[in-house]
């Protein structure tokens, strides 16, 4: 059977710790016991991890070997900041896919009361992602970033940049990714989709446009959509996908 397995609050040489809500959930929750076994993530190192001690608000761990696990995908999703309860659905996809990073963004056609909100849901994404992590089974959650607005993204270096676009009519998405040994960065618009002039901005600081095809998707869908058939390129290429 499968151990579960737990991203760690505290780490401290061979010890490890959950706190707060982390570990009343372990503890009061799934009722953990001493000398239960999990796997234990440091955020750098996946450990095998025995319980040495239980409280209400901390559980701690004594770690063992070390184990082998896969990194996040070089994928950075740069998300449009739309309704929040489709956005947290979007992060936690993303998650569980893969994406190395997420880039909340304040675009053009971003209602001006989320975007205002962004920075306060910020610590709630995180806490999504790292859910999600532990859920998936990843080592590490991915970084969210502060939400930045798209004069600070344009000049980002991350990689292959390919914004995607409804007003694409050529490049498909699958022919417009790198090779596997790229970092790519893809940017997804609000509801509503991008403005002409934002598409522009884009352009000339040399961001890639490509489509997901005729079909036109809601923003979740085509972050989901994108993100899948990037990592798909990347796992067929022969990276283990972060899980």
């Amino acid at each position: 059977m499968t151990r579960r397995r737990w991203i760690a609050d505290e780490v401290s040489g061979n010890h490890a710790a959950l706190i707060g809500e982390h570990a009343r959930h372990l503890a009061q929750v799934l009722r953990a016991q001493i000398g239960q076994a999990f796997d234990v993530s440091t955020g750098t190192d996946l450990r095998q991890g025995r319980v040495v001690s239980i409280q209400s608000d901390r559980v701690e761990f004594e770690l063992g070997d070390v184990l082998h696990g896969p990194s996040p995908l070089p994928i950075t999703a740069v998300i449009s900041i739309f309704k929040f309860d489709r956005m947290e659905w979007a992060i936690e996809k993303c998650t569980e896919l893969g994406v190395a990073r997420m880039i909340p963004l304040i675009a053009s056609r971003t209602e001006s009361h989320l975007g205002s909100a962004a920075q306060k849901r910020l610590e709630r994404w995180r806490r999504i992602a790292h859910q999600a992590s532990e859920q998936s089974r990843r080592v590490s959650p991915p970084e969210i970033s502060e939400p930045l607005l798209l004069r600070d993204l344009l000049t980002s270096n991350a990689g292959v940049r390919i914004v995607l676009s409804e007003a694409e009519q050529e490049l498909m998405l699958k022919d417009a990714l790198p090779p596997v040994t790229d970092a790519v960065t893809l940017a997804f618009g609000p509801e509503g989709g991008w403005k002409e002039q934002e598409l522009l901005s884009f352009e000339d600081a040399g961001w890639i446009s490509a489509s997901l095809g005729s079909t036109i998707l809601r923003a979740e869908t085509a972050i989901i959509a994108a993100v899948a058939v990037a990592a798909s390129m990347f796992s067929s290429g022969g990276q283990e996908k972060g899980m």
